[in-house]
């Protein structure tokens, strides 16, 4: 699909195989998927405009490129998208911060709306909507359409993980949004988990069960 990209940095593939390893302990999950996040948020971020600008350095003044145009602002879906926050600040300590929180309903597997908290005048900046796992694409579509409504008008999704049920189902209800993921799986289960996938991304964060 045209709107997918899927990263394919050796850096980020050798992290997400660590990621997905049941030894992998709570402290070092967090590490991993912020440093993932921060991988795939660079290269996501290729496209952004710059404009000229003059400044002066130590030694005489001179002509340079800065960044310009739309602010970003960084929307993860609660919980598990917290953890990618960081990720994205790293790069861009400007950027807004908004929350989503949404959960699956265990029997229809459909999302459900407990929380919306979005940055000001999302119109006038590009967000990033962040959740680890998209699995059966139902909350980010969700959590997409909380931000059009809202205004948010260029929006990209970003995930470290996807099956392709969820990117079928977001591409569908949402055709305009790019998706970034790192690895696309093989499936979902009957539980709607994703094969092989790295289990709940929220409760390897946090330490819950």
């Amino acid at each position: 699909m045209k709107n997918v990209t899927v990263f394919d940095h050796p850096l980020i593939q050798h992290k997400i195989s660590i990621l997905r390893k049941i030894e992998t302990g709570n402290k070092e999950f967090r590490e991993l998927v912020e440093e993932i996040t921060m991988l795939m948020c660079y290269e996501s971020l290729r496209d952004l405009s710059l404009e000229e600008v003059e400044i002066t350095t130590p030694i005489t003044k001179t002509t340079t490129k800065m960044l310009a145009g739309r602010k970003m602002a960084v929307v993860p879906i609660l919980r598990a998208g917290l953890g990618m926050v960081n990720g994205v600040l790293n790069l861009v300590p400007a950027a807004k911060v908004g929350h989503i929180g949404l959960y699956r309903d265990e029997e229809t597997l459909e999302p459900q709306e407990y929380y919306c908290k979005l940055p000001a005048n999302l119109e006038t900046r590009d967000v990033f909507v962040v959740d680890p796992m998209l699995a059966t694409g139902g909350s980010a579509a969700a959590a997409i359409d909380f931000i059009k409504q809202r205004g948010g008008d260029n929006i990209r999704f970003m995930c470290i993980i996807a099956a392709p049920e969820g990117i079928e189902a977001l591409s569908k209800a949402h055709p305009d949004i790019q998706i970034y993921c790192g690895h696309v799986d093989e499936k979902l289960n009957e539980h709607g988990y994703i094969v092989p996938g790295l289990g709940d991304a929220g409760d390897r964060i946090f330490g819950t069960k």
